[in-house]
C-alpha cells in the first residue's frame, strides 16, 4: 500500500475513533468539527477530504464495513440467505460490536438499518414496487438487525455460530 493511502486510512481511523470517544460523553450534535479534528490530531482539510459532515463519518463507516462484508460473502444460490452468509453476518456484528452498540445507543439504529437495507437491495437487484418479494428482503434485514442488537447487548452473548444457526433455522423458510 502506498504511503498516501496508508496515511489517509490512519486519518480516517483517528477521526472515527475520536468521534466515538466523544459520543460517549455528549451527543453528536454537540460535537464540533473543530474539536473532532483537534482530538483526532488531523487537519480540517483532511476531515473534509474524506467526509461531508460528522454524520457522514458514521454512514461511511457503516458502508465501508458492508463493503468488507460483500468481499467476504460466499457465492451461493441462496445468496444472502445462505447459512454461510448468515454466519458471516453475525461474525461481522460481533467484530464491530462496540461501534454498532455505540451507534444504537446514540440513536443511530435507523441509520444502520437503512444502510443494511440499501446493501441488501444492491445485492438482490431492483424489484418492482408492487413485488411481494421485496418484503422478504425487509423481513430478513429487520429480523437480522434486531436479533443482532439483542444478542450484542447481552453481557455474555452466545457464540456467533450458535446465534447464526438459531437465526438461520428460524428464517430459512422466508
Amino acid at each position: 500500500m502506498d504511503k498516501r493511502r496508508e496515511e489517509n486510512l490512519r486519518v480516517k481511523e483517528n477521526i472515527i475513533n475520536t468521534l466515538f470517544r466523544f459520543m460517549q460523553k455528549k451527543s453528536l450534535s454537540d460535537i464540533t468539527v473543530t474539536e473532532l479534528v483537534k482530538g483526532a490530531g488531523v487537519a480540517r482539510a483532511s476531515f473534509y477530504r474524506n467526509y461531508d459532515s460528522k454524520e457522514d463519518v458514521l454512514v461511511t463507516l457503516i458502508r465501508d464495513v458492508l463493503e468488507l462484508f460483500r468481499n467476504e460473502m460466499k457465492e451461493d444460490p441462496a445468496g444472502l440467505y445462505s447459512y454461510d452468509n448468515v454466519v458471516l453476518s453475525f461474525s461481522y456484528f460481533q467484530k464491530y460490536r462496540k461501534y454498532i452498540l455505540d451507534l444504537y445507543h446514540s440513536g443511530f439504529a435507523m441509520a444502520i438499518l437503512e444502510e443494511i437495507n440499501h446493501f441488501h437491495e444492491s445485492i438482490e437487484g431492483t424489484m418492482p414496487s408492487s413485488s411481494i418479494e421485496k418484503y422478504k428482503l425487509y423481513m430478513y434485514t429487520g429480523a437480522l438487525f434486531n436479533t443482532a442488537i439483542v444478542w450484542l447487548s447481552e453481557e455474555n452473548p452466545v457464540d456467533a455460530t450458535d446465534i447464526a444457526s438459531f437465526f438461520f433455522q428460524k428464517i430459512k423458510n422466508i
